[in-house]
């Protein structure tokens, strides 16, 4: 398997094909986010993380720091799962409290990638000879029944993905979370807060342009996979926020007017001048929002924790 084909291998091409067909057929124009992810999207999105203008990811480090004790001790899960596992970086910070408290037992990364996944997983097992190391290949969306169903159970949803789906989306993934979870299992979940419109425009609009890049490679995606003959310059990067929706809308504008052929859906797309093809939302939450909507899904909020500069929550839950 060449590695740039990681993510239509195991999501499926056909389904790649499907999103083009709709997303691209509507107005406002529109790609889910999973395809923004091959192997060039996913080097581009680590190097992201590690940027002076990106605070998520260093803000849910630090209150994972600080407080996985006692995520640890307030859960007793002996069964940690991962779902968007990637590499498992900060995972290590969970990892290390659940074994330190002497409850862990198994770890259970998900991730779409299976060579990420399975790098990551053996990298772990050398790490933490005493924990089975179980890992899952398969898609958020569609694939939580994959999951396991035995121990006490604490789902970890990091990085403020939830955010990248729509209120509906994440409804019915939170009712998949605690489903997964089991009566007394725990999610442990990872959530951008709302914040000064310069901060949060700054965030994904990084002077080095890595954003840009990353966002552009989803033509990359399409012109490779689907034939299609997007020209990458002639579109913008654009992320700006929607104070109506509380999300970054991210998407790519075209310079001007032009028509895109795309072979392999039998597709001719006219982008008129400006107009916005949408790859992705970053929804910002407030804590009354959030709770409400794991409420809804059957999961009881327990603690909500945050960095002293509160731009970022780790909230617990508890499946009912």
């Amino acid at each position: 398997m060449r590695p740039e084909r990681i993510v239509t291998a195991i999501v499926g091409a056909d389904a790649l094909a499907a999103d083009v067909r709709r997303g691209l057929a509507r107005r406002p124009r529109e790609l889910p986010p999973r395809w923004l992810y091959d192997e060039r999207g996913s080097e581009l999105f680590d190097a992201i993380t590690r940027l002076e203008e990106y605070y998520p990811t260093r803000r849910e480090r630090e209150i994972l720091a600080t407080r996985a004790g006692e995520i640890a001790r307030r859960t007793g899960a002996d069964v940690l799962v991962e779902i968007g596992s990637g590499t498992s970086d900060k995972t290590r910070i969970l990892l290390d409290a659940l074994n330190d408290a002497g409850s862990l037992r198994r770890y259970v990364p998900f991730d779409v990638s299976p060579d990420t996944l399975h790098a990551a997983a053996a990298r772990i097992a050398a790490a933490y000879p005493g924990i089975d190391i179980a890992p899952v290949v398969g898609d958020f969306h569609d694939d939580l029944d994959r999951l396991p169903r035995h121990g006490r159970r604490l789902i970890a949803f990091l990085g403020g993905t939830i955010g990248n789906l729509y209120p509906r989306e994440r409804a019915r993934l939170l009712q998949g979370i605690r489903a997964a979870a089991g009566p007394g299992g725990h999610l442990v979940l990872g959530a951008d807060l709302v914040k000064d419109r310069a901060r949060l425009e700054a965030a994904y609009n990084d002077k080095a342009g890595v954003t840009a890049a990353f966002n552009r490679n989803v033509l990359v995606v399409l012109n490779r996979e689907l034939g299609a003959d997007f020209d990458l310059d002639a579109f913008a990067h654009v992320a700006r926020w929607d104070a109506g929706r509380s999300w970054m809308e991210i998407g790519l504008a075209a310079h001007d007017r032009q028509v895109v052929r795309i072979p392999a859906v039998d597709m001719e797309v006219v982008f008129e001048a400006g107009e916005l093809l949408r790859t992705e939302i970053s929804a910002k939450f407030r804590r009354e929002g959030l709770e409400r909507e794991l409420r809804a899904a059957g999961l009881e909020p327990v603690a909500f924790l945050t960095d002293p500069a509160g731009d970022f929550a780790v909230s617990l839950a508890r499946a009912e």
